[in-house]
């Protein structure tokens, strides 16, 4: 028997971004509460909400100074119990954004910690001396760039903080740490929260001696500096398993199938320890292959395949093609080969996300230099790292500010809203989000598409194509990811859906055509 997050759809939300109930140009709690019905009409199960809780915003609610509220920018625990309410009413499941790895430097905690070496929760966070000649403990370099440790003149030691200075590293290997954050855990799923999204999971351990980080061979300044060293001593530590094992286990204890899905940037061969070494590790290590997959079907076919291959016994797949940190995927690969990526990512095995905005072909958003708020480009300006470009409001409508907002959105609408945007595209039956729409209806309406089997097809030219089965029923899914008609074999049937406008012919493809075809002969 599947659990609901193995044969259902999850979408991310980020609420700054998706609807402002209150006219500050933010998106909000009550917003996103209101656009449910947009949600259940697209036909996602679950929506996954980045970061809500109190914070000073210095990385955009990835600085959390209160674990067990939320933020007044979007409302309250009222309004948090009634978002709950809302969509639990509506079949939706609700998953938060869990950031364990490190807090706001104005978390209470911290504050504490930097007070003195001899206060409780100094152990807390990262503490080192200097070396001998002053400088940092390592070369370990912070993802946002420059040193990864800050000097605190005030207690004469360095803290640890992977990410922003003001985002200071939780030391895990305190037990009184642990306790704390799984207590937060708890806390939300005592609440009625369907699960986590756990933020940096393999960031969460270090090495205990802290060694200097390998240079990395290959890097280039186009990288961003954070690539200049390789993470082995700051990441992906065998202690982390044991983290992730105790989290299962809190979520296992819940009725209802809790889900855990664990943020991790690593090989696949590396990424399939998260499913748990001796113990269950989280239900969904991120697979995040197609954000960065070559847009060709030999490669697809082949990283889709090692993909499968490599996942444990009872391990569940799940794919991603956009996320509020990457390039959206229309601006990647094209509107076109966009429609195709939405039948790829809806018909694979196991289970998807969809980013906001990715329903109806949203790219990239051009922001000028004096509207630029991420602290990746205000602080590497110039290589193309910032983040703002896919974190642009939901455009709803064609009224003024595209039904985000009564006010300036706190980023700019993309160029396109007055055309692209939900409600122009709701009455559109050629439309990116009808597309969508009758994708995810066929996922509920055949369980093969949602949970059966699969067997990649001998690729040909442009075309990647796979089969899905469950039972007696066969699907065939072909996709041409090519900008020329293609000639493929493929099983006698009947067209259940074609990625492009007019009629599908079963051997031949069109230019930039994706097909599922269910088999009848």
């Amino acid at each position: 028997m599947t659990t609901w997050w193995q044969s259902g759809t999850i979408y991310q939300v980020y609420p700054r971004s998706f609807q402002d109930s209150d006219g500050d140009g933010v998106g909000d709690l009550k917003g996103i509460a209101a656009r449910l019905d947009h949600l259940v009409a697209l036909g996602v199960d679950a929506v996954w909400l980045s970061p809500i809780f109190p914070s000073p915003m210095a990385d955009f609610g990835y600085d959390v100074a209160d674990y067990c509220d939320v933020d007044p920018r979007f409302g309250t625990l009222a309004d948090f119990d009634a978002l709950l309410a809302a969509a639990h009413d509506r079949g939706l499941k609700l998953l938060l954004d869990f950031v364990p790895n490190h807090s706001s430097d104005q978390h209470p905690w911290f504050v504490e910690s930097r007070s003195s070496r001899t206060n409780p929760k100094r152990d807390w966070y990262i503490w080192r001396d200097a070396r001998p000649d002053g400088s940092p403990p390592n070369n370990w370099i912070s993802d946002f760039g420059g040193s990864a440790w800050q000097w605190e003149e005030a207690t004469g030691q360095y803290y640890y903080h992977a990410f922003l200075k003001e985002q200071p590293d939780l030391n895990w290997r305190n037990p009184d740490v642990r306790q704390a954050m799984m207590d937060v855990l708890r806390f939300w799923l005592d609440r009625g929260v369907d699960g986590f999204r756990i933020d940096v999971l393999w960031h969460m351990i270090k090495h205990a001696d802290f060694p200097d980080n390998p240079a990395n061979p290959a890097y280039a300044p186009a990288m961003g500096e954070m690539h200049r060293v390789l993470q082995h001593h700051s990441t992906d530590q065998p202690e982390v398993h044991g983290i992730a094992a105790e989290m299962r286990g809190i979520a296992d204890g819940y009725a209802g199938d809790r889900v855990l899905i664990g943020e991790i940037y690593l090989p696949v061969e590396r990424l399939m320890d998260y499913y748990g070494l001796g113990a269950p590790g989280v239900h969904l290590p991120f697979n995040f292959q197609l954000i960065d997959a070559a847009w060709d079907a030999r490669s697809l076919a082949t990283m889709i395949a090692e993909y499968e291959a490599a996942l444990p016994a009872g391990g569940w797949p799940n794919w991603v093609l956009g996320n509020h940190d990457r390039p959206r995927i229309a601006t990647r690969v094209g509107e076109a080969q966009a429609r195709v990526a939405a039948v790829l990512l809806l018909t694979l095995r196991g289970t998807p996300t969809i980013y906001y905005g990715d329903e109806i072909g949203m790219t990239d958003g051009a922001i000028p230099a004096n509207r630029a708020v991420d602290p990746r480009e205000l602080r590497e300006p110039g290589l193309g790292l910032g983040r703002d470009p896919v974190r642009t409001p939901m455009p709803w409508n064609a009224s003024a500010h595209a039904g985000f907002s009564t006010a300036e959105p706190w980023l700019p609408m993309g160029e396109d809203w007055p055309t692209r945007n939900v409600a122009a595209q709701a009455a559109d039956a050629a439309s990116m989000l009808a597309l969508n729409r009758d994708l995810l209806a066929l996922r509920r309406k055949h369980a093969a598409l949602a949970v059966g089997n699969f067997v990649l097809i001998a690729t040909v030219g442009d075309v990647l194509a796979y089969e899905r089965r469950l039972g007696d029923e066969r699907i065939v899914v072909a996709l041409n990811l090519g900008t020329s008609e293609q000639q493929v074999a493929l099983p006698t049937g009947e067209v259940m859906l074609s990625s492009v406008v007019g009629p599908a012919s079963i051997g031949t493809l069109r230019a930039n055509e994706a097909i599922i075809l269910r088999v009848t002969g």
